[in-house]
């Protein structure tokens, strides 16, 4: 299974009162290494849009929180394709801090129509980019 990894710093903007990221932060990151992990695949979010009509939604979500991660950390996201389906991906991405997870998100996506709001089939030429990464 191919991995794709994308690195960040942590900046003040991105903590809460107590000094660490806010929970919802990490969202926000896993967001930004998926629409890496798509343009260094040869797609990007605003063209599959206008040119097919179809975007990725986020179905279902799960995350667990093991360690903070605080002001000027640098990570490392890597996001794993774990099923591809017609319509569906599931995704895992973990977050590391210093060679440690400290954040784990189990995910899955879904190919919509933006006209409709219902599924719609993966385009083929992104099904053979992302069959190369299982």
């Amino acid at each position: 299974m191919t991995e794709h990894q994308f690195s960040l710093r942590v900046y003040y903007a991105d903590t809460d009162a107590g000094g660490v990221v806010y929970h919802a932060g990490y969202l926000r990151f896993a967001e930004q290494a998926r629409t890496e992990m798509l343009r260094d695949a040869g797609f990007e979010h605003a063209a599959l849009l206008k040119e097919t009509g179809i975007a990725f939604a986020v179905r279902h979500l799960e995350i667990d929180y093991r360690r903070p991660a605080v002001l000027d950390d640098q990570l490392t996201i890597v996001t794993k394709l774990t099923h591809l389906g017609n319509a569906r991906m599931d995704m895992q991405q973990t977050f590391f801090k210093d060679g440690d997870a400290i954040v784990t998100i189990h995910l899955t996506l879904v190919c919509m129509n933006v006209h409709t709001q219902k599924a719609a089939r993966l385009p083929e030429e992104c099904r053979a980019v992302f069959e190369k990464m299982m």
